[in-house]
Order: C-alpha cells, then structure tokens, then sequence
C-alpha cells in the first residue's frame, strides 16, 4: 500500500522559540494515527501544521511521494485535508443548515435547501438530535452540538486525511460512540485520520499508531497493538516513575469509567422525565419521594462503605500492636525465663528434677514457637521487611508445609512495592482463601498468581483441583454454608475498588477465585 503522508524532521518556531521538532512519521490509506502529550508538548501545532493553518519551519512533508508545503487551509483542503480544530469558527447568525455547507452549498446559483436540509436532518438522525435543531442560530446551540455540527461539517467534505484536534472533550458521551464508529468507517472505505486525545481509552481502541510528543519532541512512535497505556504514560510525564506515572494512569481509567456512568445516569434521567410527563401529579409525588429515598440510601451506603473501611483499618492497626506487644514482651520474658532456667539447671544435680527443668524448658520453646506464629499471623514481619511478594511465597511454603497440599506460584517478579494498606490486603485475601481451601475445597493442589494488568492493575488468581461450587453463591448463601472467609475476601475487594470472580478453573478444575484490582488511589495508611 502506498504511503499517503510522510512526515520527516517536521518542525515550527515561534519567535525563535521553538514549539516543535525532529516529529518524523508516514501514513497509509485507512490507517488512523493518535497523538498523544501533555498540555504544551505540540499536539495542536502539529496538526495545524499539517492542516495549513502554519507552515513548517524545519523538515519536509510528502504527500503521495511529492514534497509539499500548504501555504493555507484552502490548499490543503484542495488536496482532501480537513482539518477540526479544538474550536471551531461559525457564521453565529446564520442556522445549522446554512453552515453546514458553507462554502459547499448544493445546488450551485439556484440553491437546492431541500436536499440541504435533508441531509442536515440524517446526520442529526444519527446524532439522536432533534431535527429541528437544523433551523436554529449556531449562536444558540451547546457546545456538545456545535461539536456535532463541526464533525458534521468535516464529514461533509471529500476528505482524504481527516484531523481531529481534541474534538471528543466536549462532546456527550454516546456522541462521542458514534463519532468513533463513523471513523472506523471512514478508515475501512481508505480515509486516513490523525487525531489528538488525552483518553487513551480512545485510543487503544480505534489507532494504528501511537505518536508521544514530550516538550514539543517527538518521545515514541509504536504500533498501538505492540504497546502498553503505561508505556505511553511513562513517555507522556517523561519518566517511569511509579508515583508519577499510576496517578495518570488511574485518572485516565476514572475519568472513562465516569464519563460512562454519567451516560448511564443520563438516560435514566431521560427515561424518568418520558415517564412523568405521562404521569399525574400524585404519581409525580411518589417519583419525586422514591428518588430522595434512593438518594439516602445511596448516601447511606458510601457511609457503610467507609465506616467498614475504617473498621479493617482499625482491625489491622489492632493485629499489628498485638502482634508487636507479644514479641517485644510476652515472647522475650519468655526467653529470658527460659534463659535463667538454662542456668539453674546447670547448677542441679538430682536427675529427677534436671528431667522435670528440661521438660518446662521445652513447654516454654513450644510456647514461644506458637506465640511467634500467632505473632505472624496477626502482623506477617516478612511483608514488612521485603515486600508482598516474599510474603506470599512464604506463606505458601507456610501453609503447604501445614496441609500437605503443594502450591504452584506465578508471581510477576516484576511488581514494585504498593502502598502498606493495600499489600496487606491481598495477603489477607490470598490467607483468606488458602483458609477456604483447607477447610471447604477437599484439593490436593492449588495455583496462586499474581500479575500486572497492561493498565498497571493488579490479576490475583486462586484456583484449586477440589469439588468447587456449582453455582456462583450470594452473600447469604455462604453465610449459611459458613463460607466467612469468602465474605470477608468480597468485602476487602470492595474496598479496593476491585472486582471479584468465582468460577471454575480451567486449569484445575476445581473453584477459582479471580480478582482485578485498578490502579490505587491515595488510600489512608494503616
């Protein structure tokens, strides 16, 4: 396939300032390229550079082999390249239609408006806008519509390179589906598109390419299928930094994750209003009052949900004092007990009672071998020391060592240190669930892993080869079925924001217990 575009040491300077530079790149029909960077690192000037609005101060751009350089907008739309600023310039005065196909209009001298309007009226149709909207001022419209109308207005040309500089920003969320599927649809009929965005959930969805531009350079270029969104973060902020790098990341997932929950509300909002306006006044009342009752309880359960966090907070804090209590007390006037005996019985010298000394002696290293486990149980000293790999694969070691029961370990060595709070959270969940396997699964093997997700989240997977469940079980049931450590596990998940799987394992055959658990958020340390 030819190449289209191909952009080489491209590059712009502003008061001898330079904005842009060495940004080398080709396209080829159909293919779609994301440009990706902070604000200032040279997005919107690249793209208006290849629009026509500047022209280049360093490197060449070749259009179908042919160096070229648009000295205007006019020149490069000649050529079928349409360029959608950030913000787009209408006649304020004039209606939809007639700046539609301005400067195009149908018809020649004797304008056809019938065949205008009418296509006016399929693109608002497949907007879900209303059609009466195609009369109204641009002056009138919000700013999600007169995005609409810009797309529109760049859909209508012949284009053969379309450029979309941040247009999904203010634009609904349905709205922004269908502008994705309309330009997947112009790929696949050989359009070529560069677009600009800050939600890489966009673009890992719909790019060939990736472009990462840092300070106005050109960081990477990949093919979006052979990178990761931390990868592109990481040249995004311009290091790999963990606590530079998880916050964008985790504002990115949240603020696709919010965009849909808010399209969500909206529609019931839409729905609800559709059902009043067939209703009377009393049922009116009654909606109005279940809506304040679903507020509260809404209000309600972000209260239960925080008092129970600060209830494992405060249980963790418990075991970890405890724990520190019977080891630097309990434990060490055990020791130093058993240390004086140690010296009187080398002063004894009746065999009976040398016997009765050593019997005590070794009552009191049990005891302390028991209260040393304890002590781990409450408070593991191994996941403070090295971290919740080494803690988990002692206690594996641990409790195949207690049960007989081998465990297999895929653990991504690669994992750096997370915050305390949520490390002893899965160790409690991963000691949770080895409990569940002693005492429910009747296994004789068990796979544990832990993984890193592409979005730098956490895979943790529990699998056994023992009878399983037939059913995925609510909270009640396992309650019944005294499965304590299985509601324990859902709530810690819960309040990691994770999601949580039981199913079989396709490995083993017996119960999995699954768990995706997002980038943290700041949490309160324990």
């Amino acid at each position: 396939m030819d190449t289209l575009l191909k952009v080489q040491d491209l590059g712009r300077t502003f008061a001898a300032k330079s904005v842009l530079a060495h940004v080398s790149f080709a396209l080829k029909p159909g293919e779609i390229l994301g440009v990706v960077g902070s604000r200032g690192s040279g997005k919107s000037i690249l793209l208006q550079i290849l629009g026509g609005v500047y022209t280049p101060s360093a490197g060449e751009m070749l259009w179908q082999g042919r160096r070229v350089i648009w000295s205007n907008v006019l020149k490069a739309q000649k050529q079928g390249v349409i360029l959608v600023p950030q913000v787009s310039q209408f006649v304020e005065t004039m209606n939809v239609v007639d700046n539609l196909f301005l400067g195009q209009e149908l018809g020649g001298g004797l304008l056809d408006r019938a065949a205008m309007a009418e296509t006016a009226y399929q693109w608002l149709d497949l907007f879900h806008l209303p059609r009466a909207l195609a009369q109204q001022r641009m002056g009138e419209l919000t700013d999600d519509e007169r995005q609409v109308i810009a797309l529109v207005h760049a859909f209508l040309r012949p284009a053969r390179l379309l450029l979309l500089d941040e247009v999904f920003s203010a634009l609904s969320y349905a709205h922004q589906q269908i502008v994705l599927e309309r330009l997947r649809h112009f790929a696949g009929q050989g359009m070529s598109i560069i677009l600009s965005s800050d939600d890489l959930n966009f673009i890992f969805s719909i790019t060939d390419w990736v472009l990462v531009l840092y300070r106005g350079n050109q960081a990477a270029l990949r093919r979006t299928s052979e990178v990761t969104p931390q990868e592109i973060v990481e040249w995004i902020v311009g290091s790999s930094r963990k606590e530079r790098v998880t916050p964008v990341i985790w504002a990115f997932e949240n603020y696709y994750a919010a965009q849909q929950q808010a399209e969500d509300l909206r529609k019931k909002q839409q729905q609800l209003q559709d059902n009043l306006a067939a209703q009377d006044s009393v049922n009116r009342e009654l909606v109005a009052r279940l809506q304040n009752q679903m507020v509260a309880l809404d209000q309600l359960n972000r209260a239960l949900q925080e008092a129970n966090q600060r209830l494992v907070l405060e249980r963790e804090a418990e075991r970890k004092a405890l724990a520190r209590e019977l080891h630097d007390q309990i434990i060490q006037d055990l020791l130093s007990f058993n240390y004086q005996l140690e010296e009187i019985a080398g002063e004894i010298t009746q065999p009976d009672l040398h016997l009765t000394l050593q019997e005590i002696r070794q009552g009191i290293r049990d005891l302390v071998a028991a209260l040393r486990q304890i002590c781990s149980d409450l408070r593991p000293p191994t996941l403070d020391s090295h971290g919740l790999l080494s803690a988990l694969r002692s206690l594996a070691s641990q409790w195949s060592e207690q049960t007989g029961i081998p465990v297999t370990l895929h653990l991504d060595s690669t994992l750096e240190r997370w915050p305390e709070t949520i490390e002893l959270s899965i160790f409690r969940i991963v000691q949770e669930g080895l409990n569940n396997v002693r005492k429910h699964a009747q296994a004789t093997q068990v796979e544990l892993e832990l993984r890193r997700t592409p979005s730098a989240g956490l895979i943790l997977r529990l699998a056994d080869d023992g009878r399983g469940m037939d059913t995925p079980p609510d909270l009640m049931t396992l309650s019944e079925q005294k499965h304590f450590g299985l509601i324990s596990i859902s709530e810690r998940v819960s309040l990691l924001r994770g999601t949580i799987t039981l199913g079989t394992s396709p490995t083993l055959g017996g119960l999995e217990l699954r768990i995706e658990i997002p980038n943290p958020a700041p949490f309160p340390s324990s």
